[in-house]
């Protein structure tokens, strides 16, 4: 038996940059070997297994075949026959394909196991498909285009290309569910510029499927890649990075995009926030009583920070929220429980508009 440390850790040790997560191969092994050692079990589809110390997920080597469609119709094999070549061999981009043995310490032994010369793409700065395999996988198209977005210097070698370019004519992208799509997706957005996710997705003629209708129009292209790069460079979070990314479209598209891909609520609701108040910015501000509404509706008294939030965002995209942060700060000021202990009903309704009038009132007195 022996353990390899593989795929995007050393990638990232061999760029420089800040390596995280390890993924670890075991070759010449068993699931009764894995057990019998104290290794726990994790896998649903393929053997994986908890370290009993250090709790770092251990996968068997294993080989594939394509049996389906989609990301998960394939057969798994994992024995103690299946040589590291031939899990290497499975990897998407040969920057992947990269592995160095590890002792029972954890500690890295050995030269570099590159048998589709990764270290030779990462010194050319390229994104390669290991072998023909990469196409069984629609999945791996969004992973090259966060990878765009990750390794801001790197290219798509000319053959990755043409190979996913014919992915997404064949239908391939249908076959993807949801969750996987948003995993991916999201993972992009919070990379050094997403833009170039976008721009690789609109290459191959993929955005069409991932995007809203009035996504490709070239104004609102251009101004969402702008948005999202300039997010990145203020490391803006996750909920702000989408925002940014669905703020050019229309509200109907917003609605419908969030939920065919199953955007988590919280993040849902920030973006429709965050698009009310760039579209209604001058309407909104027209009057107190828009203000007021545009309050009520946006949940200010119980959801404060988030419309805060959603302010400071439109801030770093030049929107003026002088007068925002006045009108809220005057709004917040009303003591909405004194005065439903002096109103002389004590029914709700008349509670409820008695403060909103003191909300309005304080707002005018504020401008």
């Amino acid at each position: 038996m022996k353990i390899y440390i593989v795929g995007g850790y050393l990638r990232d040790q061999l760029l420089g940059i800040s390596a995280q997560d390890k993924d670890f191969v075991v070759v010449g092994s068993s699931p009764e070997e894995m057990l019998a050692k104290g290794f726990q079990p994790i896998g649903q589809d393929f053997p994986v297994f908890l370290h009993p110390q250090t709790k770092e997920e251990y996968a068997l080597a294993r080989t594939e075949r394509k049996s389906g469609q989609g990301y998960k119709g394939f057969t798994f094999y994992a024995n103690s026959d299946v040589t590291l070549e031939q899990d290497l061999f499975r990897r998407d981009f040969t920057i992947n394909a990269i592995a160095q043995e590890i002792n029972l310490d954890g500690e890295r032994i050995g030269p570099f196991i590159d048998p589709f010369g990764g270290q030779k793409d990462l010194s050319k700065k390229l994104l390669k498909h290991v072998s023909p395999a990469f196409e069984e996988d629609p999945l791996r198209i969004l992973r090259l285009a966060r990878f765009m977005a990750k390794l801001t210097d790197f290219q798509v070698d000319p053959g990755t290309l043409h190979l996913v370019k014919q992915m997404v004519l064949d239908g391939e992208l249908k076959y993807l569910v949801a969750e996987r799509v948003w995993q991916e997706l999201s993972k992009g957005l919070l990379e050094q510029d997403p833009s170039r996710m976008l721009d690789l997705l609109h290459e191959i003629n993929a955005s069409k499927f991932f995007f809203p209708q009035d996504f490709d129009q070239p104004n609102i292209f251009q101004k969402t890649k702008e948005l999202v790069l300039l997010g990145a460079h203020h490391q803006q979070d996750l909920s702000t990075q989408l925002a940014y990314m669905l703020s050019q479209i229309n509200r109907d598209q917003l609605d419908r995009w969030v939920t065919q891909w199953k955007i988590p609520n919280d993040l849902q609701q920030f973006s429709k926030i965050f698009h009310l108040l760039l579209n209604s910015y001058s309407s909104a501000l027209a009057d107190p009583s828009a203000t007021l509404a545009f309050f009520d509706q946006v949940d200010l008294w119980r959801k404060t920070a988030r419309l805060e939030k959603a302010l400071l965002a439109a801030q770093w995209v030049g929107v003026d929220i002088s007068q925002w942060k006045k009108r809220i700060h005057a709004a917040l000021s009303v003591d909405s429980g004194a005065i439903a202990k002096m109103t002389v009903s004590q029914d709700g309704k008349m509670i409820q508009a008695a403060v909103s009038k003191a909300r309005l009132q304080a707002i005018v007195a504020c401008l």
